[in-house]
């Protein structure tokens, strides 16, 4: 049976960079919007790629079993690298948690039933898991622990934390933050759960990319940018190598770990380039 690369969110983005890297096996990419997976798949085959696609969104574990089930009849699943998410500018606080923080908890769930020794689960999350005090991570994480059993608890906790901010954009960023914090967690969980089964799983949090997703953040979290050791968004092509990497099996013995891929920008904040408004910033609760 053919071996099977599962990238969520593969439409578009650091998704579809990150599928140019893959090509020693079938490479299924899924999205919301057929239309772009299609262009997407033509783009791929001129890169040598085999590809083939599937509609899923990642914010409903129905659609998201479906793409697992899916999967594992096209072939082996050994690589699931879940790039799909959302950021402050594209929705509300609640849909943009829901995909990006239950559509991790959906994938690595539904996906590890059909998985074996030897593969991988790579989850994306942000420099953004940084941005946020660490008093405040630390306060709330024992509510990370509801969302794989009782979702509307855990969904409701933090809409709450959001809701005290009357600013949509701002309410939203402060969503993001958490929900991405959340995913280096979850990540970590779950390399820890399916581990003894031999699946490797691991997070990447990428900084400001020039994607459409990214440079539409530009406004509110391009303070960071001038924080990077160069100054500068990063590229798709070289994020999806990063993601492409880890989530290769030759990469074993990486697991339970975020790789911050932000150009140094949250290491510069912190201390070499230190602006104390910085993460407040970049997680929305005040304006840059």
């Amino acid at each position: 049976m053919k071996e099977v690369c599962v990238i969520t969110g593969g439409g578009s983005g650091m998704g579809l960079a990150t599928a140019k890297y893959i090509k020693d096996r079938l490479v299924i990419i899924s999205g919301r919007t057929e239309s772009k997976l299609a262009a997407a798949c033509e783009e791929l085959k001129k890169e040598g790629v085999e590809a083939i696609y599937k509609t899923c969104d990642t914010s409903s574990r129905a659609s998201v079993a479906e793409l697992a089930k899916f999967a594992s009849e096209q072939g082996v699943i050994k690589q699931v690298i879940n790039c799909a998410g959302m950021s402050p500018s594209m929705t509300n606080a609640e849909k943009l948690f829901r995909i990006n923080a239950m559509g991790t908890v959906y994938v690595n769930e539904e996906f590890q039933k059909y998985m074996d020794k030897g593969s991988v689960i790579c989850d994306v999350a942000s420099n953004s898991a940084y941005a946020l005090p660490g008093f405040m991570t630390k306060a709330v994480k024992f509510a990370y622990k509801w969302a794989d059993k009782d979702e509307d608890k855990f969904v409701n906790f933090f809409m709450k934390l959001a809701g005290k901010i009357s600013d949509d954009y701002m309410s939203a960023g402060m969503a993001y933050s958490f929900s991405k914090n959340f995913v280096t967690w979850y990540a970590a969980k779950s390399a820890f759960d399916l581990g003894p089964r031999g699946i490797r799983v691991v997070s990447v949090s990428p900084g400001l990319i020039a994607t459409a997703m990214g440079n539409a953040e530009v406004e509110h979290g391009g303070d960071l940018i001038k924080k990077a050791c160069e100054e500068r968004m990063g590229e798709a092509d070289e994020l999806g190598y990063c993601i492409a990497t880890c989530a290769d099996p030759r990469n074993g013995y990486l697991a339970a770990v975020d790789v911050l891929a932000d150009g140094g920008s949250t290491r510069g904040n912190a201390e070499f380039k230190h602006d104390p408004l910085a993460p407040l910033k970049m997680a929305g609760i005040i304006k840059g």
